[in-house]
């Protein structure tokens, strides 16, 4: 059956990806030099009761899970570093792979797939990179850009997250096992645009995958 998407060439590819940091990259910047970190208990920027605009920033991995957590004999710094050089690997073989995809006949939904994956892999990727260098720290005060010193060597950057979608809370029942008693939030996670992109890319290989990777007979 043919595809509903327009062809992606390289030259959609390029726009798409740039359009991606864009967004990503502007509202990030724009989040870091108007306000200062969001603290716990503290009223957010934005509440409109199913979505809160935050401004945190994440120094592991998805859900702020760090190396460390994982391994806990290696140190933060060492955690930090090992992440980012992981993050520069793996953007690497993206990259490798939607050009090979660019270049030769491929279904449409994958090329669309991994040009929000490769994207939102960058977006986050500039803030480990550079972001410790670009601005000051944000803690009770609103972040300078271009400081003498910034908050961290290069890198070290931490991620900037904004977004979060608290659509239902509630309080378990004090029968649950663990956790009766306690209020739980769903979908309490804080991300960014960058996120989402990888997100959405991530579920169109997964829920898509009989199109992405059509079978050969």
């Amino acid at each position: 059956m043919k595809s509903i998407l327009p062809r992606i060439t390289v030259n959609t590819a390029i726009l798409i990806i740039l359009l991606i940091l864009g967004i990503d990259q502007g509202s990030k910047i724009f989040i870091k030099l108007n306000y200062p970190l969001s603290i716990y208990g503290q009223p957010a920027i934005v509440d409109w009761g199913f979505f809160k605009l935050l401004f945190i920033e994440n120094k592991g991995m998805a859900w702020g899970t760090k190396i460390n957590d994982i391994l806990p004999f290696v140190s933060e710094n060492t955690g930090k570093l090992l992440l980012t050089l992981f993050r520069l690997v793996a953007i690497s073989f993206l990259g490798a792979w939607l050009f090979k995809t660019l270049k030769k006949e491929s279904p449409q939904l994958l090329r669309l797939a991994l040009c929000l994956i490769f994207a939102g892999a960058i977006g986050n990727l500039i803030d480990s990179l550079f972001y410790g260098v670009l601005f000051s720290h944000s803690y009770g005060k609103i972040a300078q850009f271009l400081p003498d010193q910034g908050y961290a060597g290069f890198l070290f950057g931490h991620v900037v997250d904004m977004l979060q979608f608290p659509i239902v809370s509630w309080v378990w029942p004090d029968w649950v096992p663990f956790v009766g008693g306690e209020s739980y939030t769903f979908f309490e996670y804080v991300f960014n645009v960058a996120d989402s992109a990888i997100s959405t890319g991530v579920g169109i290989l997964f829920f898509f995958s009989k199109k992405v990777f059509p079978q050969k007979n």
